[in-house]
């Protein structure tokens, strides 16, 4: 880790995650990290990114989120994420450059039912393709149809040594977990590739939305600056 990263601090506001809650983060302002191998460094460190900037919680007394990441040639489905895979047998997956002319409608069904609450709402089609996208690295959306129909798109960052999940959208009445496929395969795709590491971003335990990312074992958390299995 660099021992002198310039950092701009936002200021305090309410958070997104957890009521009655302040939040804030520090922004990395060195244009040198601002490149696939210094991020994927800044990711092992707690660091994410939102479009072209790279940043993490600095809340103060709060350490509700912790990064979470999966050793990807480690990983064990458990026997529902098992059953998950042959429930979802038929669906077929294509890793493209950018957004299908059909994932609009998609991610607009899919804030509207689930995310009415969260900053994401109401969906804007300018402003998700600013936020997932970036411009000094290699992003991937992964489409994933059943019989041909758009059914979820996972936006990943593909780095020199791992991959980073960075949002997923879904159609909200599959009777598939969509999200947990989602992740499964974005862990086989890492293994694939010879990827060490999938990071799944950040774990806060008093989210409910967050708790499926526990589930995938084994995992790591990043506390107090140590990544803990």
């Amino acid at each position: 880790m660099h021992k002198n990263i310039r950092i701009g601090l936002t200021h305090y506001h309410d958070c997104s995650y957890l009521p009655e809650r302040q939040e804030r983060v520090a922004i990395v302002m060195d244009e040198k990290l601002h490149c696939p191998e210094q991020y994927e460094m800044l990711l092992s460190n707690g660091f994410r990114r939102s479009g072209s900037t790279i940043y993490r919680p600095y809340c103060g007394l709060c350490q509700a989120c912790q990064a979470v990441r999966i050793p990807v040639n480690d990983f064990q489905p458990s026997r529902s994420q098992k059953r998950l895979k042959n429930k979802a047998s038929q669906l077929t997956w294509e890793m493209k450059p950018a957004l299908d002319k059909q994932w609009y409608p998609l991610y607009e069904r899919y804030i509207e039912q689930r995310h009415q609450n969260g900053s994401m709402y109401p969906p804007n089609q300018t402003e998700f393709e600013t936020f997932s996208s970036c411009s000094w690295l290699t992003t991937s959306y992964i489409h994933i149809y059943d019989r041909g129909r758009l059914v979820a798109v996972a936006v990943t960052d593909m780095l020199p040594d791992s991959g980073s999940a960075f949002y997923t959208f879904y159609d909200p009445d599959s009777h598939l977990s969509l999200g947990t496929y989602a992740v499964l395969l974005q862990i086989k795709i890492c293994q694939t590739m010879n990827k060490q590491w999938l990071y799944l971003g950040y774990q806060i335990d008093e989210c409910p939305a967050m708790n499926y990312k526990t589930r995938f074992h084994p995992h790591q958390r990043l506390v107090n600056q140590r990544w803990h299995r």
